[in-house]
């Protein structure tokens, strides 16, 4: 294992976040006053945590990019960051209700829904920002693109009732979640750093066997999030093995088959 490896190490970096401890480099909070520089900053933070962020970095220098980056042509790429983030999370932290204005298939528009906000997930596929919602008159958890939101307002909700809402939701996403135990082969231990890298966006635990020298990552899905790890399986390749999660191992059987047909070899001689 090199130097690398081992400043990227999973068992260091669980010790540190059990400790509370979070490491930043030197490079990273260049980086960041370098990104803090950028327009779309101001509708990013609020102007006290901008204010305070600039402070706490004003000992470090820029990044000097003009040497060292060029950006070639390319087509139009999607804006990550939405007006309506800062807005949302601060209904969601406060557990407001909220009244909804939103565009659906067909160009219709649903005016003045009630909801409960409960979370904001970006779409790694899609890349798309959705809110996760409870409908108050519906009974109903949907899921909606920000971009598809019209007109946002808040609205009251009882104190007594929230609990019940959250225990709804809670439930509901329960049922529609599912578990895959994908393994790393042992052989490939030492780029864990990557493999872990490669699962970021997904809620995981990973479990470490001693005796086999075995890790393998427990990754929870919601049910549009398969396609997604399977790309992301595809590209690891035969760094890991799906050892929990039928369709997921009948999806990258598919795929070898798929693949050695198209070399002309006989999937049944492998």
């Amino acid at each position: 294992m090199n130097l690398f490896e081992k400043i990227f190490n999973y068992q260091i970096f669980t010790r540190l976040e059990d400790s509370g401890t979070f490491m930043v480099t030197s490079h990273e909070r260049a980086w960041l006053k370098t990104m803090l520089a950028h327009p779309a900053a101001a509708d990013a933070f609020t102007a006290d945590t901008l204010d305070k962020l600039h402070m706490i970095l004003e000992p470090d220098q820029r990044l000097d990019t003009s040497c060292h980056l060029i950006e070639k042509a390319r087509s139009m790429g999607k804006q990550v960051y939405h007006p309506l983030l800062r807005t949302l999370r601060r209904h969601i932290m406060q557990q407001t209700g909220i009244r909804l204005t939103y565009e659906i298939k067909g160009n219709r528009v649903n005016t003045d829904h009630m909801g409960f906000p409960y979370k904001l997930e970006y779409s790694m596929v899609k890349r798309e920002w959705y809110l996760l919602w409870y409908h108050l008159q519906h009974h109903a958890l949907m899921r909606t693109k920000l971009k598809n939101i019209l007109s946002i307002a808040a609205e009251p909700v009882e104190p007594s009732a929230i609990d019940d809402l959250l225990k709804r939701i809670g439930l509901t996403l329960d049922s529609r979640k599912s578990e895959a135990v994908i393994e790393v082969v042992r052989a490939y231990n030492q780029e864990l750093s990557r493999i872990l890298y490669a699962f970021s966006s997904f809620e995981k635990t990973v479990a470490y066997d001693t005796e086999t020298d075995i890790y393998r990552v427990r990754v929870c899905l919601l049910g549009d999030e398969s396609e997604y790890l399977l790309s992301k399986l595809r590209f690891l390749g035969k760094r890991v093995r799906v050892v929990e999660g039928d369709y997921l191992k009948r999806r990258m059987l598919e795929s070898s088959t798929k693949a050695l047909e198209r070399y002309g070899a006989d999937p049944a001689s492998r």
